[in-house]
């Protein structure tokens, strides 16, 4: 199967090459990679103008944020599955992709999801939260559960039958599609038991007080725009759940 990653940028020079590189290096080959840039003023297209022979489709221009640029990217894909790997990001070892491709097949799913660690910006090796998943069960998003969106990886035609990223979310659409495609309309999901993700810590969402109520209101719509209903505590849970990564 061939495997689409897509990776989006914006002024995203300083860890980009370190990301690029963990897809490059991979030992499975039928990659496509797509990079969407958002019209970089730094020597993020330099870097990227550095592998372009390794990259198979690259826009920059202006978008209307990550998840816009997500969408551009799942439109180019043409691949079987695909997954994202963000700028900051990178894989946390060559075997990533194969293992990935390998699960999905030997377990029939349309989709699959891993652990993932949280590490400092600057010192990779030092594990800040360490996300484990879990094994999914039917009914797990109303107790707050949810995989980390970098380590998910589906096919292609899920994009096509359930629709890809709403734009109306700013900071949750990860969360609403994963909600959308895995406890909506209950597709088959694989559990990677593997931290294959290593994140920077400093995600959007959770950058500071005010991006946190912002991105609660949006699970919330999240659950209301998938005409669902969730339990009292469900979206209380879910941030809760992140304190036993911290150990």
């Amino acid at each position: 199967m061939k495997v689409s990653i897509i990776t989006v940028t914006y002024n995203s020079e300083t860890f980009l090459e370190q990301t690029i590189r963990s897809v490059i290096d991979q030992t499975y080959t039928n990659i496509e990679y797509i990079i969407i840039d958002g019209a970089s003023t730094d020597k993020t297209i330099q870097i990227i103008n550095k592998f372009k022979n390794k990259i198979q489709h690259f826009i920059s221009e202006k978008d209307d944020g990550i998840y816009d640029a997500l969408n551009k990217g799942i439109a180019l894909a043409t691949g079987d599955i695909i997954g994202v790997l963000h700028s900051d990001d990178f894989y946390a070892n060559n075997s990533v992709i194969q293992n990935v491709v390998k699960t999905i097949n030997e377990t029939h799913s349309d989709a699959l999801y891993a652990n993932l660690h949280y590490v400092d910006k600057m010192n990779t090796n030092k594990f800040i939260r360490n996300w484990n998943s879990g094994k999914y069960s039917q009914g797990n998003f109303l107790y707050g559960w949810m995989p980390p969106h970098p380590t998910f990886f589906a096919k292609k035609e899920l994009y096509k039958k359930f629709g890809s990223f709403n734009l109306d979310f700013k900071t949750s659409a990860d969360y609403e599609l994963m909600l959308r495609f895995i406890h909506k309309h209950k597709i088959k999901l694989a559990y990677l038991n593997e931290f294959i993700i290593k994140m920077r810590v400093g995600g959007q969402s959770n950058a500071n007080i005010n991006n946190r109520v912002i991105a609660n209101l949006e699970d919330r719509k999240a659950w209301e725009v998938n005409e669902l209903k969730p339990k009292f505590y469900t979206l209380w849970l879910k941030p809760l759940r992140k304190i036993k990564q911290f150990f």
